[in-house]
């Protein structure tokens, strides 16, 4: 796993830097191997051969079903040899292991077709829809590079962006190795380990835990008012839940919360130690990127540019956004998004209450 500082004006090499590519695989399949047996080996092979600056993965469902890998050559000489290699390695797996599901059937089409309400609510835009006036899907097993379009308004421009992107490699190698390592196939441990990364990013950017509850409510009532009116959410009786597993959350995640309030990063699991660490430096460089008054956020898109330089302001900002990308690459819908920010949030609530 790389721990290196995002690349700043004056750091670069007289040559010229890559550019990203962005490469979108549709998969009608869990992509889970795709993970395993194609981006991490051609990921190893780049960085072996000195072509790769940096990557991340990220999965998505518009147009189907796929996992966008963006990958930036170290200098632009470069792009042709990485091009080759991901052309190669994405076009192997694909003829091994290809997905044997439809790319919009059943369960998949409804959440499809809801998704685009909630994305589009003014109207599915026309380059998207079919003659027949269905969404359109890509061939499944097929790939295409797209432009790389960085959502400088959601992390605070260019610097935010950098800072993003330098996160986002850390925590795709790292949800990588735990699907090649854990038993994520399972849905239990699936969730735990969500709320575990999750309780230890928030926790490490919100020490206060009086602004931790309060930021996990926030975020709770974000995810289920998005699915307010749907079946996705209506009915789930999230306190009847909570009480049958209050005992077990309250064992699991206040000695991640001590270990965290006094330092001891040490102290944790194996697999929250780099995580926590890691959480301390993306803390610590959004705090003097605030400071130093390189971060201006316009979220929602084509709302007014705000600049803040306050950092607390700004690890609540961007707090939201790096969650919800390290669930979106552990396959964590965003209804169990909810559902985790509840628990989470209710767990500690009663906890200082209690104290």
């Amino acid at each position: 796993m790389t721990e290196t500082e995002p690349v700043t004006a004056g750091q670069a090499s007289t040559a010229e830097p890559g550019r990203w590519l962005a490469i979108h695989i549709f998969y009608g399949g869990s992509a889970r191997p795709m993970l395993t047996d194609c981006i991490r080996p051609l990921v190893e092979e780049l960085r072996g051969r000195n072509l790769l600056d940096r990557y991340f993965f990220i999965n998505y469902w518009l147009e189907g079903p796929h996992v966008r890998l963006r990958l930036k050559p170290r200098t632009v000489a470069d792009e042709p040899a990485v091009r080759a290699v991901a052309d190669a390695a994405i076009q192997r797996f694909l003829t091994e292991r290809p997905a044997l599901y439809e790319m919009n059937a059943g369960y998949r089409a409804e959440l499809y077709n809801l998704l685009f309400d909630l994305e589009f609510p003014q109207g599915k835009p026309a380059e998207l829809v079919g003659p027949d006036g269905n969404v359109q899907m890509q061939p499944n097993n097929s790939f295409s590079y797209r432009p790389y379009e960085p959502e400088y308004g959601k992390y605070g421009g260019p610097a935010g962006v950098a800072l993003a992107e330098w996160h986002f490699e850390y925590s795709s190698d790292v949800l990588i190795d735990a699907v090649r390592t854990m038993n994520l196939h399972l849905r239990p441990v699936t969730l735990g380990t969500a709320a575990q990364l999750m309780l230890v990013m928030a926790g490490t950017f919100l020490p206060d835990r009086t602004d931790l509850v309060e930021f996990l409510d926030t975020y709770f009532q974000f995810w289920h008012q998005a699915f307010a009116g749907t079946n996705f959410v209506e009915g789930i009786e999230y306190s009847t839940m909570y009480e049958r597993i209050a005992p077990d959350l309250d064992r699991r995640f206040q000695p991640i919360l001590g270990a965290l309030d006094r330092g001891e990063q040490h102290r944790l699991p194996v697999f929250l130690r780099g995580w926590a660490e890691h959480a301390g430096q993306l803390r610590e460089r959004t705090c003097r990127l605030a400071e130093s008054g390189q971060l201006a956020f316009a979220y929602p898109e084509g709302t007014p540019t705000v600049r803040v330089t306050d950092p607390q302001a700004a690890l609540v900002r961007l707090l939201s956004p790096y969650l919800h990308m390290t669930n979106n690459r552990l396959y964590i819908t965003l209804r169990d998004e909810a559902y985790l920010a509840y628990l989470l949030g209710r767990a500690l609530r009663e906890s200082l209450a209690a104290k």
